[in-house]
């Protein structure tokens, strides 16, 4: 193959990127809940074949989707609980966030930094955006648990399926990834429940312990932002300081409080959640940020929450083949080549 052949090539590559990735954006309301939908099959498949064990085809099937169903529920109670009691606090106690944001400010003037008043309606816009966006991604939540109810019967029949659609080779080597893929969600997945309720659960203890009001929403928070990796435990720790910064008098119990939402993610972050997880998904921190930043501007809330599994999924798919293998050595870690 001459060079000539090869800038072809790869300019027909980065075309057919471009297009994926417009087509991915102007086809939210589609795209996003279908993929959304297959992690869950991938995640769910195994308890329906342990059930099937002892029971036959159909109750497995209905038990596996109440469990999906009361999931998706807790998910979305959670949603609406922990956003609906923020803008009700925020605006029962705006007078106090000004007068706290007044001392803010002469501090900060004193020692030469010059800081804008607050401005309600853009801080309230702010807020409602992205509120609104939350909610708008929950309410595909039920078309997602469709996706899944009439997706989770057909796992066992693409199986057999696609090595006669596309050939044993090809057929094979795609099986072969997307079991790869759903085991390695499903870890994902399994682990990042597990740590998000112990942060959820840690979070409200800790509040219930110092006295913070909300304790229950401040955990609620916690374990939803937990979802969304390095961002979200970030995110997770500041509305409940900035809100004892209300309630308490002085700086010494936001401080404290402060230094215990630092201890309990730095905990879960770096000791609980690699022991669990091990090495079975192991994307680098760079790319893991870079996923987010590129899933997140792509579907929002949404691409966020799967930005690694989805990115995962990728890595795998590229392992195949020896033309886009750079990309996931460039992504991984400490990864030696497919398996």
């Amino acid at each position: 193959m001459n060079e000539s052949s090869q800038i072809q090539q790869r300019l027909l590559a980065f075309l057919a990127i471009l297009a994926t990735i417009t087509a991915l954006q102007a086809s939210y309301p589609v795209s996003m809940p279908m993929l959304f939908a297959a992690l869950i099959v991938g995640a769910l498949w195994p308890l329906k074949l342990w059930l099937e064990r002892w029971l036959p085809p159909w109750p497995s099937y209905a038990l596996t989707v109440l469990a999906l169903l009361a999931i998706l529920l807790g998910f979305a109670s959670a949603v609406y609980v922990s956003t609906g009691q923020l803008l009700q606090v925020m605006e029962s106690r705006w007078a106090e966030i000004e007068r706290e944001y007044a001392g803010m400010v002469r501090a900060a003037s004193n020692i030469g930094i010059a800081i804008s008043a607050p401005d309600r309606g853009r801080i309230f816009a702010f807020v409602q955006t992205v509120a609104s966006s939350t909610y708008s991604f929950a309410t595909y939540v039920g078309f997602i648990g469709l996706l899944v109810m009439f997706g989770l019967p057909e796992v066992g029949r693409l199986q057999d399926r696609i090595p006669a659609a596309f050939g044993e080779k090809m057929g094979g080597t795609l099986v072969s990834v997307a079991e790869r893929a759903s085991q390695q969600i499903r870890s994902y997945l399994g682990t990042t429940l597990f740590t998000s309720f112990l942060t959820g659960a840690f979070s409200t203890i800790w509040a219930f312990a110092t006295g913070l009001e909300l304790a229950l929403v401040w955990g609620l928070l916690n374990f939803l932002l937990n979802f969304i990796p390095v961002i979200g435990n970030i995110v997770g720790i500041v509305p409940p300081v900035l809100y004892a910064l209300l309630q308490f008098d002085g700086a010494g119990m936001p401080l404290l409080i402060l230094g215990g939402f630092i201890v309990l993610q730095i905990a879960i972050s770096n000791f609980v959640y690699p022991v669990l997880q091990g090495r079975q998904l192991s994307l680098s921190p760079l790319a893991i940020l870079i996923a987010m930043a590129f899933w997140s501007w792509l579907w929002g809330i949404a691409g966020a929450l799967i930005a690694v599994p989805l990115t995962a999924t990728l890595v795998i798919a590229c392992e195949q083949s020896e033309r886009s293998r750079w990309f996931s050595r460039l992504v991984s870690q400490d990864r030696e080549g497919p398996s």
